[in-house]
Order: C-alpha cells, then structure tokens, then sequence
C-alpha cells in the first residue's frame, strides 16, 4: 500500500519534477523530495520503498500505455463500443433502405409502370376501341360512303399499332367516333325566318364577279332542339360549329322563297333538307350547289 502511495504522489509529481531535476540528478533528489513530503505528513518512509518507487516510476510501471494499433486492438473498440454502431448502422442502413425504396417506386418504378402502361394501350386498348367503333360503322352505315371511309380509318389505325404510334392510334380511334356520331345523328333543315332575322343572302365573289345565293339554316334534331353543326365556309375554308349557317343554291330557288316569304311573311316550305340516321349527308328538296358559309347575315 505504501509503494501504491508513493506511485500516486510520483504521478500527480512528475510534471513538476521533471521541470526541476536534469536527468543524472533525477533519482536522487526525488528521493529527498518524497521524504520531505512524507515527513510533512507525519509518516516515516524507508530508503528502500522511496528507491522502489522511483524506479519503478523510471519504469513505468503503474502507468498505462495503450496497446500499438492493430486488428485486434480495431476489432476489441468495436466491441466496446457495439451499442452505438449498431444504432448507427441501423439508422444509416435504415435511411439508405427508404432512399432506395423511394428511388425504385418514383423513378424506376414509375417508368416502369409508364413502359406498361403504354404496352396495354398499343396492345390491348387502342385494337379493341378501334375495332368496337369500326364493327358499330358498318351496322350503322347505310351509304357505301360511310363504309369506304371506315375501311380507310381501320386500315390508318392498324398500320399505327404496328408502328406502335399511340398518337396516330388514338387519333384513328377518334376519326371512328366522330364518323359514327355522323351516322346516328339526325335532323331536319329548316330555312331560318323569325322576325327580324334573314332567311337569305347573296355575295360577290371576287374570283368571279357573279353572285352566289344562300339560304340560312337550322338543323333541328327530332324532339325540336336546335343542333350545332361542324361547317366548312367556302370563303376562307374554316371549319366552325355553327347552331346556323348559309347553304347555296341556284338564283331560281331563292327567288322561289323570296316570293313565298314576300307573300305573308311566313316560308311555307321552310324544310328543305332530311338528314336519316346511318346516312352522312341530307337529302335535298331543293336544288343546292354544295357551298357554304358561317357568317356574314
């Protein structure tokens, strides 16, 4: 106990031996030194236990050193310390797992799920809306017209899912329904003449100097609505849904409903044109010469 003693002393010491003794002066002084100090405390200590305690000071005995670095010194550490490791390999495993995750399911997952998606439409989609539109055009269609344009659209739209073109494809399929809407609408055409509105119009065009005679109309649909209708104008080839547009016919023929409307006010035949169900065009009482306007009345 009392050799643990003077190692203490020594310890807690050495700094400020070490300022105060050369190195040949060492052992010798520091024994004065320890006497001194354990006199001034009342214990008496022999020569031999102050010379043990210095030399084995010199030696290093009671001092710890640390083992060289190495594996073995690595992996007793990481023992050591194992508790937080794992909680910080967890925690990094833990962000690394909901990194990915949320990589594979936004980025790789989305294209992925985009990739398939579009293989349904060009393989499954787009051929089945293609051919129910075109099967209902020809148990519709009633004019070889409707028929021929549903074989073009089919024959379009085929070659596009070849060409796995989804745009082309969709826009085939669109081209159907609108040619079948065609067919299974029907309306009558009614010479428009309201008070205050204009039941016909003539125009000079410039190619020709002449003029052109137009009737206005309406399609009315079977229950008496008022249709809307996709024209095409003769004078700038625009195409515009119109609830009324001008139809032209011969001089003779607006003459004739001039004098009809002159007579009472009233158009007695104000329908000239039948539009049937599984046809594309109507059916005219009057004579007409096929060209169109939107405006201008």
């Amino acid at each position: 106990m009392m050799a643990m003693d003077v190692v203490d002393t020594l310890r807690h010491q050495d700094a400020l031996v070490a300022r105060e003794l050369d190195q040949e002066a060492r052992e010798s002084q520091l024994v004065e030194r320890l006497r001194e100090i354990y006199r001034s405390q009342g214990i008496e200590v022999t020569d031999r236990v102050l010379i043990d305690g210095v030399r084995s000071l010199a030696a290093a005995r009671f001092v710890y050193t640390p083992p060289p670095p190495g594996l073995a010194r690595s992996l007793a550490l990481v023992w050591i310390d194992r508790g937080r490791i794992l909680r910080q390999a967890g925690t990094v495993a833990l962000v690394v797992a909901l990194g990915w995750g949320a990589y594979s399911y936004f980025w790789v997952g989305a294209s992925e799920r985009a990739a398939e998606q579009a293989r349904i439409e060009i393989t499954q989609t787009l051929p089945g809306e293609l051919d129910r539109a075109y099967q209902a055009v020809q148990a519709e269609a009633r004019v070889a017209e409707a028929r021929s344009r549903a074989g073009a659209i089919l024959a379009d739209g085929r070659s596009a899912l070849e060409r796995k073109e989804a745009a082309a494809a969709r826009q085939a399929v669109a081209s159907m329904n609108t040619l079948l809407g065609d067919l299974r609408r029907e309306y009558s055409l009614r010479i428009v003449s309201r008070p205050g509105e204009q039941s016909g119009i003539w125009r000079v065009p410039r190619a020709t100097g002449g003029r052109n005679y137009y009737l206005i109309v309406e399609a009315l649909a079977p229950d008496g609505s008022v249709l809307k209708l996709p024209i095409t104008s003769e004078e700038d080839q625009k195409t515009t849904v119109v609830d009324r547009f001008g139809i032209r016919v011969s001089p003779q023929v607006f003459e004739d409903v001039r004098r009809d409307k002159a007579d009472d006010g009233i158009i007695q035949h104000a329908v000239i044109g039948q539009k049937t169900r599984g046809t594309l065009e109507p059916t005219w009482t009057v004579t007409v010469l096929g060209g169109t306007i939107t405006s201008g009345w």
